[in-house]
């Protein structure tokens, strides 16, 4: 077997997991491209036929599609918002792609195109999306094959630290910057309920959370996630009478950020003003009052010790601080507290939980199926949202440049012969599903 060359764009913290698994192989040469080298030089550190190279993959045109053109395969682990431009090149000179990203709309005008050309663009192989789509059609598939019809699904996915490691008042900890967090809060979600479809505002996500319980975890708030209907759908479930996808957070998690969202404060408006702000000023101005405790308990009808306000002081909402952004929004502001006051310190592990509730008819006898996934970070190693992510998408790699995976397009890994090998090695690695069978 000829060499092959794979190219990872990106350094950033979930790509160590997929360079080492990448560079384990014996007949791969892996390429990791970044705008600072240095993240690059670390990963590949005594790993073998590994290069780092510096590589500023949204300004660098010239550069990025010269390393297109060198490899086989391309996994882009770039923000969302990059992938089209890279899956462009890799058309354009015949490579492979893959990535861990939500298929968009513009990445899906490509699909025919990519097919014409009998290339594979795998998306969707992360942990969500990814590990959800394919635990999820690994039951749906043997139900069917059974002559079993699922009624309802519902879904739910949070990346959380360790209960050990759940020591501040927000419940939350980041590995990366918040903001993309944050944004998430203010997306509208739609989903179906006993056959009547459900619209919910980017501003009532976080009203009537589900308790959720999960084995091995403990029992978190669930609220819903995007726009649940395409994955009726993608799964073959458009007549199941429930279609649910949520996000699991820990406890008091919605009663504060409900206030916090109807207040404004994740709105991403630039306010010039804002650089010339302390966090005192900003919130004071947020609350309509010089006595920041007083205006926010008036504007959201709560008590002035309400856990919300308790939360805003305890992230230095309340300091005489300068806030120091220039061309920020309100967003930006919490996002900097939060990356500043809820880090994951050293030694302290993360957690994803995932997990799918089915219910599935054979022949008139219902069964209630749930599927959940428990996997804890490894202490000053790998984080579990790390291994996770990547792990899936170095396995597809791997299968893609092994020539083991014959669909092609724009496409997710929802078929068996892509989930199957996928579910099987994580298994072996220690990320596996735990499949129960409610009495």
């Amino acid at each position: 077997m000829s060499m092959k060359r794979i190219l990872i764009l990106g350094a950033g913290l979930v790509s160590r997991p997929i360079v080492h698994y990448l560079t384990d192989l014996q007949d791969t040469e892996v390429t990791v491209a970044t705008r600072t080298v240095s993240k690059a030089e670390a990963l590949i550190a005594g790993r073998p036929r590994s290069k780092a190279m510096a590589l500023d993959v949204i300004k660098d045109a010239t550069g990025i599609e010269e390393q297109i053109k060198a490899c086989d395969i391309a996994v882009s682990l770039l923000p969302a918002s990059e992938h089209v431009r890279v899956a462009r090149l890799c058309l354009k000179h015949r490579k492979m792609m893959a990535t861990t990203s939500y298929i968009s709309p513009e990445m899906q005008t490509l699909d025919a195109d990519v097919q014409a050309a009998e290339l594979t663009f795998i998306n969707e192989c992360g942990v969500d999306p990814g590990l959800d789509h394919m635990s999820a059609m690994r039951v749906i598939h043997a139900a069917k094959a059974n002559s079993g019809r699922v009624e309802s699904f519902r879904s739910y996915c949070g990346g959380l630290p360790a209960p050990e490691a759940n020591t501040n008042p927000i419940g939350y900890k980041f590995s990366w910057a918040p903001r993309g967090v944050l944004t998430a809060a203010t997306n509208p979600a739609r989903y179906r309920q006993d056959g009547k479809v459900v619209e919910r505002p980017g501003d009532e996500l976080f009203t009537a959370p589900e308790q959720v319980a999960i084995e091995g975890a403990g029992t978190f708030e669930g609220f819903p996630n995007r726009d649940a209907l395409p994955y009726g759908t993608m799964y073959g479930l458009d007549d199941a009478a429930t279609m649910f996808r949520g996000t699991l957070r820990n406890q008091g998690h919605c009663e504060t950020w409900y206030p916090w969202v109807k207040l404004g404060l994740f709105s991403q408006t630039i306010r010039p003003e804002l650089s010339g702000m302390t966090y005192r000023q900003f919130i004071c101005d947020i609350a309509g009052d010089t006595d920041p405790k007083h205006g926010l308990a008036s504007k959201t009808g709560l008590s002035e010790d309400a856990a919300f306000i308790d939360r805003l002081e305890w992230l230095g909402m309340f300091e005489d601080v300068p806030i120091g952004l220039e061309e920020a929004g309100n967003i930006d502001v919490m996002a900097a507290r939060m990356r500043e006051k809820c880090p994951f310190q050293p030694g302290e592990r993360d957690m994803i939980v995932m997990q799918h509730e089915f219910v599935i008819d054979y022949a008139g006898k219902k069964e209630n199926r749930v599927s959940s996934l428990v996997e804890f970070g490894i202490p000053d190693g790998d984080s579990a949202m790390a291994r996770t992510v990547s792990l899936p998408v170095a396995i597809a790699t791997r299968m893609i440049v092994e020539g083991k995976i014959t669909q092609r397009g724009v496409i997710a890994p929802i078929v068996p012969e892509i989930y199957n090998p996928i579910l099987d090695e994580l298994s072996g690695l220690g990320i596996a599903f735990k499949e129960t069978v409610l009495a």
